[in-house]
């Protein structure tokens, strides 16, 4: 399997596979989210489209990154999002690097969405799929994010190599730049626990797909959530 590591910018044509990853904290909110019931999430290009979309779907639960705001129900936050029931609810999210590499590949032919917390379903996905080539797109710090770099590398050793120790990976993500921003509190709308949620390795049995439904990119699990 010959892997790619992009950052963002990097893309320069539709890849056929894509994983894309934001460990802090984007993508391993959404699987909080779906490990809290929620159907499906709705990944949003802007705050504003988030703003209509809630306005126009008021049972919808809008979620953004940094601190709370009028119109938002929630933060990016695996800490915070953990005691919410979000039973047969659509949550729409818009964050600063997840959701914009999501939607930076969404012509690809399979969107994965990843972080630690689903990397082995993730790495299972692609070895069923056994394709010729995976694009992994590294969100955060415009492709230098070392917990999504580490990630990505982890996953993509994961599908070749199954017994693959996490450990190197997890330490790198756990000295990386948003890791002491978070546990710094740097960065608005941070639970202390955020961190270790976000490194926990394979916290959840489900994958994340993102497909195309009309005209929003919509993340849902791939197998069922705990």
């Amino acid at each position: 399997m010959e892997t790619r590591f992009l950052g963002i910018s990097e893309l320069s044509e539709v890849p056929s596979v894509a994983v894309v990853v934001d460990v802090m904290r984007a993508f391993t909110v959404a699987a909080w989210a779906f490990a809290q019931g929620a159907e499906k999430i709705v990944l949003a290009e802007s705050l504003d489209e988030a703003l209509a979309l809630k306005a126009r779907h008021p049972d919808w639960v809008a979620l953004k990154d940094g601190p709370p705001a009028p119109g938002f129900d929630l933060v990016n936050s695996p800490g915070r999002l953990r005691s919410v029931n979000l039973g047969g609810r659509t949550v729409v999210q818009k964050t600063t690097a997840g959701t914009v590499g999501a939607l930076a590949v969404k012509e690809a032919s399979l969107v994965l969405c990843a972080g630690f917390v689903v990397a082995e379903a993730t790495a299972r996905i692609l070895r069923a799929r056994n394709s010729d080539g995976v694009t992994f797109v590294v969100t955060g710090e415009d492709g230098r994010a070392d917990e999504d770099l580490a990630c990505a590398q982890y996953i993509a050793r994961r599908a070749t190599e199954a017994e693959t120790d996490a450990a190197e990976f997890l330490g790198r993500a756990a000295r990386s730049r948003a890791a002491a921003e978070l546990t710094e509190r740097v960065r608005r709308g941070v639970h202390p626990d955020d961190v270790a949620l976000c490194l926990e390795v394979d916290r959840f049995p489900f994958a994340m797909v993102a497909t195309s439904e009309g005209p929003l990119m919509v993340l849902r699990p791939w197998g069922e959530p705990d």
